[in-house]
């Protein structure tokens, strides 16, 4: 936008107004533009236009993340919110860049289970603890480097389970408090290596 006293706002080109609106046709992107079955998520976490209470900035940063269940919506996300920043923008005067940081560090894309991959861990799991430990986890909206190996070879992406209320193992991975049973490691190991094991065989 272009600097001006926030007293004459007709001498400036008011990059607040603008970001506000593209924080708010941010929204529609997913409420009226994504297969209400195809769950995405667009959320701006942050927005910054200074700290001068008399001024209309220069400049106003905002930020924060999208996420999706497949890289058809992934990438369809990705460029809708470009365009519907950097259009916003041109509404009020003002233009935009939108920044997804790919030279600092790589889009993380979906992390999606092969369908046979899944089937045979299901199939080693079951086998090696039986049906009642096998669970399925629901989608989650999670970020995941696993998602990086699901683009190259067939992949399934599980959980070992740590939870013991006795030990005292009741939180998850980001948690302060975190802290496994570790009589689970062996299962784990076992669970891992027979995966391996078996598509091997299988595979020939």
């Amino acid at each position: 936008g272009r600097k001006g006293l926030a007293g004459s706002p007709h001498h400036s080109v008011d990059p607040i107004l603008a970001a506000s609106a593209a924080v708010i046709s941010l929204q529609g992107i997913v409420s009226r533009e994504s297969n209400p079955l195809d769950s995405q998520v667009v959320s701006v976490t942050s927005f910054n236009g200074g700290n001068n209470l008399d001024m209309i900035p220069e400049t106003v940063v905002i930020g924060g993340t999208f996420r999706a269940f497949s890289n058809a919506s992934f990438y369809n996300l990705l460029q809708r919110i470009e365009e519907v920043i950097v259009e916003q923008a041109n509404v009020f005067r003002c233009w935009a860049t939108v920044d997804f940081f790919e030279k600092e560090s790589t889009i993380y894309p979906p992390t999606v289970n092969d369908d046979r991959m899944y089937e045979h861990v299901k199939k080693v799991a079951t086998d090696l603890l039986g049906p009642p430990n096998f669970r399925v986890v629901p989608p989650m909206m999670g970020a995941e480097d696993f998602s990086f190996y699901s683009q190259v070879v067939p992949a399934a992406f599980y959980y070992i389970g740590v939870r013991n209320e006795t030990l005292g193992s009741t939180h998850t991975g980001h948690s302060p408090y975190f802290m496994i049973d570790e009589d689970v490691l062996p299962i784990g190991a076992a669970v891992h290596a027979t995966i391996a094991e078996r598509y091997l065989n299988e595979q020939g």
